[in-house]
């Protein structure tokens, strides 16, 4: 085909269009635009490229490294915990990791199941448990699974001698207590990570342990190392070629407490003995320094095995419980030091005023005038004044001191929960361990709004005495204890004093804390409520009178509290000493007990002269 001709129709066609165009120049914000686009673009590149090549160049090194290596974490020792003497409550024993990898498996089914039944058989292990364990792993985070750490040497020959059973046996090390269940609260313990854990933290790997309870939870940040990494190299057909370390592991820091193991040790062995004598099984031991809230003794009966978490899930005391910080109680009549400085503080009573107690105090029924409501005492106790009403713990002295009766004008609720909380009961005591709860403080709003019934008198009386709905934890209890003991001043309880790495280096330090100071406060009744509790020992009427043998001066307070419907009876005891100058206070509750209070005083009389024996005798001669 020939070149099409030029029609002259077209050219006058053509001209004539661009007779009606004009030339308009762009505008310069155009090419401003443009610019800026460009260069955005041209930041974002270079920003993208410090990102790839500096803050992320590890993470892609390793990934690429894992294209042509096979990497084994070498897993970190975790950090020791010692006593405040340097002795050890838990250490790292060596261990045998063994770990199963699917890729290492044989390709054919058959081959495969018989290996994994050989494993199982040889580990002793349920063959339906191991292929839950594999059904239910995460291969996207992880290409094994650790199968156990406990391994015999004849299991570990059994593995090594049989081939092709995808396994591999690891180097390892794992948790154990010097001596089991007595700190196991305290310590806590450790458990693998998971999915969760890993999503939370990016410096945890597959396998990694950390602390799932007690200081290794609460510390767990310090006491976990820096894992090591292993790396061999393949070549195309996947044939290892070379290997070398990439990373040593970095062993965590190490923890000084201010827990005394030899005294922690007598104290959890004398609680459990004389529970198994009462044909009970459950109690708390605390003991706190009242100078500076150091914490010696945090006792749970029972104590929970560490290597055998699964058999303290199903126990039905719930060993794993640490009622210490995370039981909430009725205190019981240990809660009458703290109304004495409330009604003496506030002018309510005169500390020689005399009350009669005669077993009961009667309020008239507007309902059933025949059927008048009793409050009562647990026996008649006759005249008391506040001594005598903290040394005999009389209910009926305390019931018109804290609700007031007939002439005896009383604190009432309002001033009750003011009290409350000016000692703290509403809030957490910031001791170092996880899952502290607080009590619970009631008010006539509170019961209105969950039961539709008004506060009544009665009311006030159950919680002067410690009763009612009104709870404290342990831990908040003996915090309020030592604060009455050294005169007024709450110290946050304290268990770890310092935290240093491997090469000894102080990491961090502990100090004393006060949460606040009622010394001021409270000077003008604190001798009176000291008396009380120094009488409660010395008197032959006091509830702790069995105490009046120590070679050292003693106060004390025993509490008794009804629980269950009146069905089952939880005790107290709570003291300090040296009376004069205290070192220790001390707790003690005994869950479900026979005989009420009466039940601690013997554990509570062997605690205090065995530390006095073996801490504070030799103060005592030197001070003479």
């Amino acid at each position: 085909m020939g070149k099409r001709p030029i029609q002259f129709e077209d050219i006058l066609s053509d001209r004539g269009v661009e007779e009606h165009l004009r030339e308009v120049p762009i505008p310069q914000s155009s090419f401003l635009g443009l610019f800026v686009v460009a260069g955005i673009m041209v930041v974002a590149a270079g920003l993208q490229l410090i990102n790839l090549n500096v803050v992320k160049h590890a993470l892609y090194a390793e990934r690429a490294l894992d294209n042509v290596s096979d990497a084994k974490v070498k897993m970190a020792p975790r950090g020791i915990i010692e006593d405040r003497f340097g002795k050890p409550l838990v250490e790292n024993a060596p261990s045998f990791n063994v770990y199963l990898y699917p890729r290492l498996l044989p390709k054919d089914s058959e081959a495969r199941d018989a290996a994994l039944t050989r494993v199982g058989a040889i580990l002793k292990m349920d063959e339906g448990e191991l292929w839950k364990k594999i059904e239910e792993r995460d291969w996207n985070v992880s290409d094994r699974i650790l199968l156990t750490n406990e391994v015999t040497q004849d299991e570990l020959v059994a593995l090594a001698a049989a081939p092709d059973l995808g396994v591999r046996i690891e180097e390892g090390f794992k948790r154990v207590h010097e001596v089991p269940l007595v700190f196991s609260q305290v310590i806590g313990y450790t458990g693998l990570v998971g999915k969760d854990d890993l999503a939370a933290d990016n410096t945890l790997v597959m396998d990694d342990e950390m602390g799932r309870g007690g200081l290794e939870a609460y510390y767990d940040e310090y006491l976990r190392g820096v894992n090591g990494k292993e790396v061999a190299f393949k070549n195309a057909k996947g044939e290892i070629k070379s290997e070398r370390v990439e990373r040593e592991p970095t062993a965590g820091d190490n923890i000084t407490t201010f827990i005394d193991k030899d005294f922690q040790q007598y104290f959890y062995d004398r609680l459990a003995e004389h529970l198994k004598s009462l044909g009970r099984d459950v109690g708390v031991g605390l003991a706190f320094n009242p100078k500076n809230g150091e914490v010696l003794a945090l006792v749970s009966v029972p104590g929970f095995d560490t290597q055998h978490i699964g058999n303290a899930i199903v126990d039905a005391r719930r060993p794993l419980f640490n009622r210490a910080v995370s039981g909430v109680y009725n205190p019981g009549s240990t809660i009458k030091p703290l109304v004495s400085i409330a009604a003496l503080t506030e002018g309510i009573i005169d500390p020689l005023k005399q009350i009669l107690s005669i077993g009961y105090i009667e309020l008239p029924n507007p309902y059933n005038p025949d059927k008048p409501s009793r409050f009562v005492d647990w026996r008649p106790q006759g005249w008391v004044d506040i001594h005598a009403a903290l040394a005999r713990s009389s209910n009926v002295y305390f019931y018109e001191v804290g609700g007031g009766y007939k002439d005896q004008k009383g604190l009432g609720i309002e001033e009750l929960k003011k009290w409350w909380e000016t000692f703290g009961l509403d809030q957490k005591t910031g001791i170092d361990l996880p899952g502290e709860k607080t009590g619970f403080l009631p008010d006539p709003e509170w019961k209105e709004k969950k039961t539709g019934q008004p506060w009544r008198i009665g009311d006030t009386y159950n919680v002067s005495i410690g009763q009612g709905d009104f709870s404290v934890t342990p831990v908040e209890l003996l915090n309020y204890i030592s604060a009455v003991a050294n005169g007024g001043t709450f110290y946050k309880p304290r268990i770890a004093d310092t935290v240093t790495d491997a090469a000894g280096k102080e990491v961090w330090k502990s100090a004393p804390t006060a949460l606040f100071d009622l010394k001021d406060k409270i000077a003008g009744a604190i001798p009176d409520v000291h008396e009380g509790m120094r009488d409660a020992v010395t008197k032959s009427y006091g509830t702790a009178f069995l105490l009046h043998t120590l070679p050292f001066e003693a106060a004390a307070k025993t509490g008794t509290a009804q629980i269950e419907n009146n069905t089952k009876t939880n005790a107290f005891f709570v003291g300090f000493a040296p009376y004069k100058d205290p070192d220790i206070a001390i707790l003690i509750l005994i869950e479900n007990s026979r005989e009420g209070s009466s039940n601690t005083v013997p554990v509570a009389k062997d605690v205090l002269l065995w530390y006095y024996e073996n801490r504070l005798k030799d103060k005592a001669n030197n001070n003479q």
